[in-house]
């Protein structure tokens, strides 16, 4: 049996692998409407969670959006309404599809599982790109924004090849780039998008030294910010090989989650990924387009 099969059947057994089935290429049509908005009380999104998860009561303006928690620091940033999803955040657009529940699934083994882990700055990487790794992380990150009272920021630190902001429907810049370069402050940076509880950094113009930039000082501080203002903060970092930038941001961040491609990640590529984390932050490894 191969070192990764052992990984992978050990961490189903241990409840740390989510096989989630997402079907990129065939998303479903995209609702007039691609707001989610929770029942006022509902405490618990996914049924796995019954029982574990407590809500206290929350504020609800006319437009059905949430109040900061009581005694809460609004996180600092721009906010606008009204943008347009990319009709693959399934966790939002398609709410009641089969791959949205995978997705709240997912959320749930990362935030209520036993994995004695901490999990406020969770890293998402793959062995290669086109393992749906960006994909991932925005489905994640709205669904995380779901649940009541819970501050979510998604990162994007792929400054090689920046992709979440297309998702989301903003703009690359100002970004991630510019506040490590200077340019810009976190709070003029970071996008709250008003419609869906969840705030966005994007990764802004493409640096000339990429690698030099996330393992800074500057970076550590800035993720650090980021931790005092959110609940969960979700970074999308580069392909794990054959670039240096994942091995130098684990360090600054609290867990690791892999996303792999049934069928398509070579076997010999997760070895070499799984090779390059801290075997301590590895929190599980996510099988996208499984059968």
């Amino acid at each position: 049996m191969s070192r990764i099969q052992q990984i992978l059947d050990k961490a189903e057994r241990d409840g740390a692998v989510q096989r989630l089935r997402v079907v990129i290429e065939a998303p479903p049509a995209p609702s007039t409407d691609t707001t989610v908005r929770p029942p006022a009380g509902a405490a618990v999104a996914d049924p796995a969670a019954a029982g574990r998860i407590v809500a206290d009561p929350v504020a609800v303006d006319a437009a059905g959006r949430r109040s900061p928690a009581p005694g809460a620091t609004a996180p600092a940033g721009r906010s606008i309404a009204g943008v347009r999803l990319d009709r693959r955040l399934v966790a939002t657009g398609a709410a009641k599809s089969a791959a949205a529940e995978q997705y709240r699934a997912l959320r749930t083994r990362i935030l209520h599982g036993d994995t004695g882990m901490a999990v406020n700055v969770v890293l998402v990487t793959s062995p290669s790109d086109g393992d749906g790794k960006t994909l991932t992380v925005a489905n994640l990150g709205l669904t995380m924004a779901q649940e009541f009272q819970r501050r979510v920021c998604v990162v994007d630190a792929n400054m090689r090849q920046p992709q979440l902001h297309r998702l989301f429907g903003l703009a690359d810049s100002p970004g991630l780039s510019d506040v490590l370069l200077g340019r810009t402050t976190i709070a003029e940076a970071c996008v709250s998008l008003e419609d869906h509880n969840i705030t966005v950094l994007t990764s802004g113009p493409v640096p000339i030294y990429p690698a030099e930039l996330l393992g800074s000082i500057i970076m550590r501080r800035t993720l650090e910010q980021l931790r005092t203002r959110f609940d969960t903060v979700i970074v999308d970092a580069p392909a794990a090989l054959p670039l240096a930038d994942v091995g130098i941001l684990t360090s600054v961040v609290d867990s690791v989650v892999v996303v792999v491609r049934a069928g398509v990640t070579p076997k010999p590529a997760i070895h070499d990924t799984m090779s390059t984390l801290d075997p301590g932050k590895v929190l599980g490894i996510v099988l996208n387009d499984a059968t």
